[in-house]
């Protein structure tokens, strides 16, 4: 595990995490300890780096395209570890789940056609469906204070909207954690199936599973499932390869793969990325004892935190998750509003992270911390925020 305590200085390395003059632009501050976006600051697996240095020597970084590797490594990975069988003619590459995501809004939505997300959750959903010309239908989750749950029965009213398209699902879910159970999910298909809603299931997370819990990819419940939803994954939070936009697109249905296929095409997505290429083959072919490190090392974290706020900080409930490198925490009984609380991180905490308000409806009074960091740099995140909320006593 001393590898992941290692501090490694990310600064001068474009980083939009931890750059000073990102953090200046988008907190008004340089001097701010950052926990706010979703990569880790661990050093990727050996394996992935080994493989992008002698692909870097080789010296020509020219137009590139996938090999079979590249697809059986992913086709082994699901497999062995979701138990979910991919063919390959499935498969399709995109530079990223987010653009992804807005090509499905372009590929299945007309001007005015409406995408149900379920709130609080990851916000470039909101914006992939608003910029895209499409409407916005929540179907918010059920905070009963410890976890949240699905509103099943709001679900089954809005998806009578004939206009009402794409649901698109986070699983696991990101902020709250939740990693849905098959019972969920195979009520949460039935109810979009029976209304013709596509179901867009955004996995990135999906190997960022905590102890207890398993991740059901949504297109493995049935064959039925596949054929009405897409699925997104990728390596990039599993193995910390963000930076080299790479992902892949998971359709068992030809006519809604043919029709995506083309949306692609019409914004001249073609090749991807050579070292994206390189650093997945070796990540799911190669990596896989480093991320079961990594994953015990999280659950550390959170355990961590855990323990920190019910000794030390008796106003905020710590929202354990079931999944992702995400700690999800509940500032409310501070009775503060959200700009008061964003105030408490970044001028009194000093503290980069992300308010939970930016995740919609029902976000207001939260905070998301990226624990995916040594633990003294997690350690000295809470002693500040402990130091900041003592003020307000």
């Amino acid at each position: 595990m001393s590898q992941f305590d290692k501090i490694i200085d990310r600064t001068n390395t474009n980083a939009i995490k931890c750059e000073p003059r990102i953090l200046k632009e988008m907190f008004k501050s340089e001097d701010l300890l950052p926990l706010w976006v979703a990569d880790m600051d661990f050093r990727c697996p050996e394996p992935v780096i080994k493989a992008l240095i002698e692909r870097a020597e080789h010296g020509i970084y020219g137009y590139s395209d996938v090999d079979d590797a590249y697809f059986d490594t992913f086709i082994d990975w699901n497999l062995r570890r979701n138990k979910w069988k991919i063919e390959r003619d499935w498969l399709i590459y995109t530079p990223g789940v987010v653009p992804a995501v807005n090509y499905m809004v372009q590929a299945f939505c007309q001007t005015g056609d409406k995408v149900i997300i379920q709130n609080p959750v990851y916000y470039p959903f909101s914006n992939a469906i608003i910029n895209n010309g499409a409407q916005i239908i929540l179907n918010p989750l059920i905070y009963d204070g410890i976890s949240y749950t699905m509103d099943f029965e709001d679900l089954e009213e809005k998806v009578k909207d004939p206009r009402v398209k794409l649901f698109i699902l986070c699983n696991p879910h990101n902020p709250v954690g939740r990693v849905w159970t098959i019972d969920e999910l195979t009520r949460l298909g039935e109810i979009c199936i029976k209304h013709h809603v596509l179901v867009i299931s955004d996995e990135i997370h999906s190997d960022l599973i905590l102890k207890g819990h398993r991740h059901i990819p949504f297109a493995s419940i049935s064959e039925t499932f596949a054929k009405h939803s897409i699925t997104c994954m990728a390596p990039s939070k599993s193995f910390n390869l963000a930076g080299l936009q790479i992902s892949n697109i998971i359709i068992p249905d030809q006519t809604l793969r043919n029709t995506y296929k083309a949306r692609l095409e019409n914004n001249a997505i073609m090749h991807p990325n050579a070292f994206g290429i390189v650093a997945q083959k070796a990540a799911y072919g190669e990596s896989e004892a480093w991320l079961e490190e990594v994953l015990v090392y999280i659950e550390e974290n959170m355990n961590f935190i855990d323990v920190f706020v019910k000794e030390k900080l008796p106003e905020v409930v710590f929202v354990k998750p079931e999944g992702t490198y995400l700690a999800w925490l509940d500032f409310r009984k501070l009775g503060m509003d959200k700009l008061a609380l964003e105030k408490l991180m970044q001028v009194e905490a000093k503290l980069a992270l992300d308010e939970g308000y930016i995740f919609g409806e029902g976000g207001e009074g939260f905070e998301r911390i990226n624990v995916a960091c040594p633990r003294a740099i997690l350690e000295e995140a809470l002693n500040r925020i402990e130091k900041a909320i003592k003020k307000t006593r």
